[in-house]
């Protein structure tokens, strides 16, 4: 979508094909320019989903478009949108993503030959990651390919790893391991109905808008209240998920080197024959359970670094060099009974979450993290660094995107 604008801006830059789609003065108008940009944003649609097309077909009928339009010239706004997609797929066909299995047959398949060291029955390692049994299915680590994958401005994916604090070990620090065992297990004792509706809103599970998505929707709301045109919201999207998409490959880089057990296994492994305080009551330490759905009480990948903390922090730091302040002013209210985890009892009266700042609403979403057992403090603080980190890197670069000369 931003490459198909680029070509009706004076200074923007294609981030494929350069300027050399650039259009005159007379041409570039707003009906132009969202031409173009449908065309190309549903040209990469039906790419990454197939199954969908006659969706993004009758999308473009509802903007007025004709989906099977087939301009003879060039220059008309739906060969440049056309034009741009094209060269933008190709690109990301051999990104290292899979995406057409020719790496591995199957599509977004792991090419890396990882293989858990544990097993939902069994820990071997209670450094290292756990499978668990949901559903009468082992769960398999989503995506451990992923930290290869050609970032957009990062050098590597593992760019900013030795930034981060290494996790703790039970082997080499027994004592910092089981700290912070123990600090998820206090959270979880302690949990009220608004760290419960914190836990839960901020979750972004299966069916969802995800995480990333979730920092896209906050961005429309900053498009909404700053009264954005549409030149301005192709340079906001734009900034925003390339930021997030890096921070993706920052993060699961660093999952899958240091293959992190999450919260559950090292309580399950630490506290196995003893009672603890969990949310739902006193438990044998093997039986504690996450502030979660009992469909998904942990994501299938490792601990290290937290996903919901990076994504965060990246989406926050773009949207303050975007808008020049960490201003947000936004909130949501969660209605009584609204709980999928305690449904019809959590929480037990309407609760407003506010997020004065960007930076408030980021580091609420790393804290939902440890409210739900999820993750642990490092595995959120360290990540909202590096997600911080690789925002600045990838707004630099899109700020000579742009056509903006320091």
């Amino acid at each position: 979508m931003f490459d198909a604008w680029a070509a009706y801006d004076a200074k923007a830059i294609g981030t494929r094909l350069g300027a050399s789609l650039r259009r005159p003065l007379a041409e570039c108008t707003e009906q132009n320019k969202q031409k173009a940009i449908s065309f190309a944003a549903s040209a990469c649609l039906t790419d990454l989903f197939p199954t969908e097309k006659a969706s993004f077909d009758g999308l473009l009928k509802n903007l007025g478009y004709n989906p099977n339009d087939k301009p003879t010239a060039k220059a008309d706004p739906v060969n440049i949108g056309k034009t741009v997609a094209a060269a933008v797929i190709s690109f990301r066909h051999h990104d290292g993503s899979n995406q057409l299995g020719d790496l591995n047959p199957t599509p977004y398949s792991d090419y890396t030959g990882y293989k858990p060291v544990n097993t939902p029955t069994k820990i071997v390692d209670p450094d290292r990651w756990q499978p668990l049994l949901v559903g009468g299915k082992v769960q398999k680590f989503v995506t451990p390919h992923w930290g290869k994958v050609k970032p957009y401005a990062l050098m590597s994916g593992k760019q900013f790893r030795d930034k981060m604090l290494p996790p703790a070990s039970y082997k080499n620090s027994p004592r910092r391991y089981k700290e912070q065992a123990r600090q998820i297990l206090e959270l979880a004792a302690h949990l009220t109905d608004e760290k419960k509706v914190i836990a839960e809103y901020w979750a972004d599970g299966p069916k969802s808008e995800l995480p990333p998505g979730h920092w896209d929707l906050f961005a429309q709301f900053v498009s909404e209240r700053d009264h954005h045109t549409l030149d301005k919201d192709v340079k906001l999207f734009f900034a925003i998920t390339n930021a997030i998409f890096d921070a993706s490959i920052a993060s699961w880089e660093a999952k899958r080197f240091y293959d992190y057990a999450r919260p559950i296994t090292a309580i399950h492994f630490l506290y196995k024959g003893k009672t603890v305080d969990s949310w739902d009551g006193a438990v044998d330490g093997a039986n504690w359970m996450p502030y979660q759905v009992a469909s998904f009480p942990t994501p299938p990948f490792p601990e290290y670094g937290s996903g919901h903390s990076i994504f965060s922090a990246s989406g926050a730091e773009t949207l303050k060099l975007f808008t020049g302040s960490d201003y947000f002013g936004n909130s949501v209210v969660i209605p009584g009974g609204w709980s999928r985890v305690e449904p019809g009892v959590v929480p037990a009266q309407d609760v407003t979450l506010y997020w004065s700042t960007f930076s408030e609403a980021a580091a609420e979403a790393g804290m939902s993290r440890l409210y739900g057992g999820i993750h642990f403090v490092d595995g959120d603080l360290q990540n909202r660094k590096i997600g911080r980190l690789v925002a600045r890197q990838a707004w630099a670069k899109s700020l000579k995107y742009f056509g903006v000369k320091k």
